[in-house]
C-alpha cells in the first residue's frame, strides 16, 4: 500500500504493508540498504543495529526512524506517515539554521538577530509594529529582527507583515517552530553574531496592550535588548542559557508529528481525522499553546473565542503556564 509520507515540510510516497512494514530492496525514510547497514549520503547505521526491525517481510518502519533520529506517527486509514526529530535542538551552541520565504538564519551571520515567532491567531500580532520600530533603532548597531508567524495558512500572516521592512517569514510548515520548541507565541530567541544562542525561548513583548492578560513588562525587554545590542552587555552565561533553554521531550515531538499529519489532513478537508490527531496532541503535549490555539483555523473554531479561552481555562486550572518568560532578566 502507498502512504503519504511527511517529513521537514516535504511531501513524498512510501510503500508499507499491513504492519507498516517497508520493502528492503528500496529506499526507507532516504536510507538504502547495504551489506553493512543502512546508508544515507555519508551517514550509515550498523546492521547489527538494524537488525531487530528487519524481517524477511521487510523493515519496521517505525521502529527504523526512531533509530534514524526520528519519531514516526501513523494514520493507517488516511495511510499517511508524519515524522518528527526527536532532538531537533541541542542542549547548547549554535542555533539550528532554516530557509523559510528564501531566506536563511545563516543570511544573518556577523549580526545580532532576534527571533520574534508570533501568529495572526495571536494578540501579539499588534506588536509588530513596535518590533519594526525597535529594528530601525538597533538595526545601525548591528541587530536583525527576523519575524517568523507561526501560521499554517500564509493568507492569514500576510496582511499583518505589510509595511514592514525586517525580514518577515512565514513558518506555515511549523518546521521552525519545531526547531527551537516553541510551545506559543510571542516567543523571542536572541541569536549572536556566530549564530549561537544569546537567550533562549522567552516570552517578551513588544508593547503593554494585553499586559492584564499576561503580565509581561515590554519596557524590561527593550531594556534587555539594548543593552545586549548597544551596550555589549553579553546576557545570559553559558550555564545560564543551559538552565533555561527548553529542550523538547520525545512526547511533545510526538505531539508535533501527530500535529503535522493534522495540518495534512486538515488542509484536505479531513476534519475528522485531523481532529483525532490534535486530541493525540493535546494529550501528549497539553501545554503546546501553538498546537493546540494554533491549529484552531484550519478546523473551523475561532481562536480568539470560546475554545481559546476554555483552553486558557484548562491550563490555569492545571498549573500549566500559557507564557513562559524568563526568570533571568
Amino acid at each position: 500500500m502507498e502512504y503519504t509520507l511527511l517529513t521537514d515540510g516535504r511531501e513524498g510516497r512510501i510503500d508499507l504493508d499491513g504492519d507498516l512494514r517497508a520493502p528492503l530492496t528500496a529506499p526507507v525514510l532516504g536510507w538504502v540498504r547495504r551489506p553493512y547497514g543502512w546508508c544515507r549520503d555519508d551517514s550509515c547505521v550498523p546492521a547489527a543495529a538494524v537488525r531487530e526491525a528487519e524481517t524477511d517481510r521487510g523493515i519496521d518502519v517505525m521502529a527504523f526512524a526512531a533509530l534514524t533520529g526520528k519519531i514516526a506517527v501513523a494514520d493507517r486509514e488516511e495511510r499517511v506517515l508524519a515524522l518528527a526529530d526527536a532532538a531537533p535542538l541541542p542542549a547548547t551552541g549554535q542555533a539550528p539554521d532554516f530557509t523559510l520565504d528564501g531566506r536563511s538564519l545563516s543570511d544573518f551571520r556577523g549580526r545580532k538577530v532576534a527571533l520574534v515567532f508570533w501568529a495572526s491567531w495571536c494578540g501579539c500580532r499588534y506588536d509588530l509594529p513596535a518590533w519594526e520600530e525597535r529594528h530601525q533603532a538597533l538595526e545601525p548597531y548591528g541587530l536583525t529582527v527576523v519575524s517568523v508567524a507561526c501560521d499554517r495558512d500564509p493568507e492569514q500572516a500576510r496582511p499583518w507583515q505589510r509595511d514592514l521592512t525586517h525580514p518577515a517569514l512565514i513558518d506555515a510548515e511549523g518546521i521552525v517552530a519545531e526547531r527551537y520548541g516553541i510551545v506559543n507565541v510571542p516567543t523571542v530567541v536572541w541569536v549572536d553574531e556566530e549564530g549561537r544562542i544569546a537567550r533562549p525561548q522567552d516570552t517578551q513583548t513588544a508593547t503593554d496592550l494585553f499586559r492584564s492578560m499576561n503580565g509581561i513588562d515590554s519596557e524590561a525587554s527593550w531594556t534587555a535588548l539594548r543593552r545586549w545590542v548597544v551596550d555589549g552587555d553579553r546576557g545570559l552565561t553559558d550555564a545560564q542559557i543551559g538552565e533555561y533553554l527548553r529542550v523538547p521531550t520525545p512526547e511533545e515531538q510526538r505531539a508535533r508529528a501527530h500535529a503535522r499529519l493534522a495540518v495534512w489532513l486538515a488542509r484536505r478537508g479531513r476534519t475528522e481525522a485531523a481532529g483525532r490527531h490534535l486530541s493525540e496532541a493535546a494529550v501528549l503535549a497539553p501545554h503546546d499553546v501553538a498546537i493546540r490555539r494554533g491549529l484552531m483555523p484550519l478546523t473551523g473554531v475561532d481562536p480568539f473565542g470560546d475554545a481559546y479561552f476554555a483552553l486558557r481555562e484548562e491550563l490555569e486550572t492545571r498549573g500549566i503556564p500559557v507564557y513562559r518568560p524568563l526568570a533571568a532578566s
